[in-house]
């Protein structure tokens, strides 16, 4: 639970956008539009109908011709090219209008009780420009263009769980369609995609009759812009037992793989070749610019090591002439030494394919509950013996440096944003991060000030500002997996190690790159089948995809 171990993460099956649509394609799930009334100038309604085996959802999205005035994509934003609801049954007139009048409010904006997410989403201005334009005079757009960022639109906002009045998650329950975690949020992320490929189509034959629709390569190589920042640390912090579970399910999905007794000519093994073989073009053409992170070029330099290696393997069964029992693990032994950590995790994610009913059960399987209890029966000595053993890292950070409290987190006044800063410019305010470290030293001093076998209740009378780490502590004492392990409000602290975990290795987010070290851009659903294709059930590996040919 290092964060620069957890920043390294890559999408896997497990990402909820690519278990959400391996999903939606095993159930066949039907996508159309019932109604695009939008204007030359951009300006309209569009009302989007899905249907699973179980239920029926409506997207309904009010179109907005561009301003670049008070455009951004933050809460405070006055001016946005898309807002709209992704709701529980088909679109009503009442809930169209609803939606229309009170989306435009935001915070003094009310939902209507079947509405599951608010969003919002700006075009990327000279792509979708570039490609209107194209479309318009019968053309494709250029592979060049498209490539510099990947998408028209970009998500600058999904709200849900309760948020504007949304229904809340626990509500759903866990027979709901979109029951998971983050589940509503990121089908709402590819309608955008959906829409945005639809709106750049329905402006250009509004433009010319020579206009012509995408390729549909084209169509599916385009995802949807997502940038993230620091509010993702504070969703780590307080949904210990989601993050637990999704990072132990993938740890035992990984496992699973690496036991597979493969040999020569193994159609395990040909299959994790053509995967590798898909990242290295994948990364080979791959234009972003990444400040910080491992360039793309360099990645692949490093799975073609792991091609060559496992190219061996298929045709020999040996790894340096040797004959393993479990050849998959020895390799992933080997490349955690030798590759930059992205790469080695990679190879692991790739793995993951090769047990895809256990992943796909893992997922299902997957709850994050918020509750968190005390045991008040616990003896005081019995919860010193596991906060020593577990929370060693916590109790060796020397809080008492200089260093150790110098930033805090908090909230800007204007936009209710997360933000961190150095504690001596903003002495007044008050911090929301979790002191983790501080908190667990503060503890266990005042747990050893006490009788070893008082119980936790007793000692929780005498200690109250204690409560929540106790029943924390006591709750997560099931799960190898919760917490990052580091001083949030440190200096050597970088946030956005976190909010990669999330952003690439939970959500399943591509090309993503840093900005000033805690804002985090890429692109979600990059590659992703077209509603047809999942009506029709195409379930090949979509992820990774190479540049559509010009």
């Amino acid at each position: 639970m290092r964060p620069e171990k957890l920043a390294a993460f890559q999408p896997s099956r497990l990402s909820i956008t690519r278990a959400l649509m391996n999903r939606l394609i095993r159930e066949r799930w039907e996508i159309s539009v019932e109604r695009f009334d939008i204007d030359e100038s951009a300006s309209g309604t569009a009302v989007y109908s899905v249907k699973s085996p179980r239920q029926e959802f409506s997207f309904i999205a009010f179109s907005h011709p561009p301003s670049r005035k008070a455009r951004t994509g933050r809460i405070i934003g006055q001016a946005w090219d898309m807002m709209g609801t992704l709701n529980e049954g088909s679109a009503t007139d009442a809930d169209i209008e609803s939606a229309r009048r009170e989306l435009p409010k935001l915070y003094q904006g009310r939902a209507t009780p079947n509405a599951l997410i608010w969003c919002r989403s700006n075009r990327s201005m000279r792509v979708f420009d570039r490609t209107l334009a194209a479309l318009a005079a019968g053309d494709q757009p250029s592979i060049d263009d498209l490539s510099q960022v990947c998408y028209l639109m970009r998500n600058t906002g999904l709200d849900g769980n309760g948020t504007f009045g949304t229904r809340s998650f626990p509500s759903l329950g866990a027979d709901h369609a979109l029951g998971g975690p983050l589940q509503a949020q990121l089908l709402t992320a590819y309608l955008m995609r959906e829409y945005s490929c639809d709106l750049v189509e329905h402006l250009a034959r509004l433009t010319s009759k020579k206009a012509v629709p995408l390729d549909p390569a084209i169509r599916r190589y385009l995802g949807v812009g997502n940038g993230s920042a620091l509010g993702l640390i504070f969703f780590v912090h307080r949904h210990p037992q989601l993050i637990g579970n999704w990072i132990g399910a993938r740890e035992k999905a990984i496992a699973l793989a690496r036991a597979l007794p493969v040999s020569a000519g193994d159609a395990h093994v040909k299959q994790l070749l053509a995967l590798v073989e898909r990242a290295i073009v994948f990364r080979r053409q791959d234009r972003m610019v990444y400040e910080t992170f491992t360039s793309s070029a360099a990645i692949a330099d490093d799975l073609e090591k792991v091609e060559g290696a496992l190219a061996g393997l298929y045709h020999t069964g040996l790894i340096d002439g040797e004959q393993c029992t479990y050849p998959l693990d020895v390799l992933a032994r080997r490349f955690e030494a030798q590759l930059s950590p992205e790469a080695f995790e990679t190879y692991l994610s790739l793995l993951i394919e090769l047990v895809p009913d256990d992943a796909d059960r893992l997922i299902e399987s997957i709850v994050g509950p918020d509750e968190m209890n005390v045991v008040p029966t616990e003896s005081v000595a019995s919860l010193v013996a596991f906060i020593e053993d577990e929370y060693r890292w916590a109790l060796d950070i020397d809080m008492s440096s200089p260093d150790a409290y110098k930033y805090v987190w908090y909230k800007s006044e204007t936009a209710e944003e997360p933000r961190r800063g150095a504690r001596e410019e903003v002495p007044e305010a008050l911090d929301l991060g979790l002191d983790i470290c501080g908190g667990i030293q503060s503890l266990l001093a005042d747990l050893r000030n006490e009788e070893p076998g008082l119980s936790v209740a007793r000692f929780l009378m005498k200690h109250p500002g204690h409560r929540y780490l106790v029943a924390r502590v006591q709750t997560l004492r099931q799960f190898s997996y919760h917490t990052p392990m580091a001083n949030i409000n440190a200096e050597e602290f970088i946030p956005i190690d976190i909010v990669r975990l999330m952003n690439v290795a939970i959500h399943g987010i591509d090309k993503t790159r840093d900005f000033l070290r805690r804002n985090l851009r890429g692109v979600l659903y990059h590659g992703a089948p077209t509603p047809e294709e999942i009506r029709m059930g195409r379930s090949e590996f979509w992820a990774y995809p190479a540049e559509p040919r010009s």
